[in-house]
């Protein structure tokens, strides 16, 4: 079983930055790709960023050059830095890994972006 907590979500003026943790337990965590997604209000939840176990990343067009994802596998922690915020980056953050068989997700934070 894998528990995620995500945490460092706020209220940020635009233009400003954030840092987002997603701590995970279990022992599957340095194995696995890890990825973040998030959900406006009232919108489908997208697809941010994505690191494998080696280091590689992807990262969803409209958050490339801005986000960047990263990992700390000794501290089974999973990261996304977020800068030059944009009004349209308000939404609920999730960390995600998945097993065969088995989807993990956890509670999410929240990040508002203000004008």
């Amino acid at each position: 079983q894998v528990q995620l907590v995500e945490s460092g979500g706020g209220l940020v003026q635009a233009g400003g930055s954030l840092r987002l943790s997603c701590a995970a337990s279990g022992s599957i965590f340095s194995a696995n790709t890890m990825a973040w997604y998030r959900q406006p209000p009232g919108k489908q939840r997208e697809y941010v960023a994505s690191i494998t176990n080696d280091g590689s990343t992807n990262y969803a067009v409209s958050v490339k050059g801005r986000f960047t994802i990263s990992r700390d596998n000794a501290k089974n922690t999973l990261y996304l830095q977020i800068n030059s915020l944009k009004f349209e980056d308000t939404a609920a953050y999730y960390c995600n890994t998945w097993l065969p068989k088995s989807d993990f997700w956890g509670q999410g934070t929240q990040v508002t972006v203000s004008s």
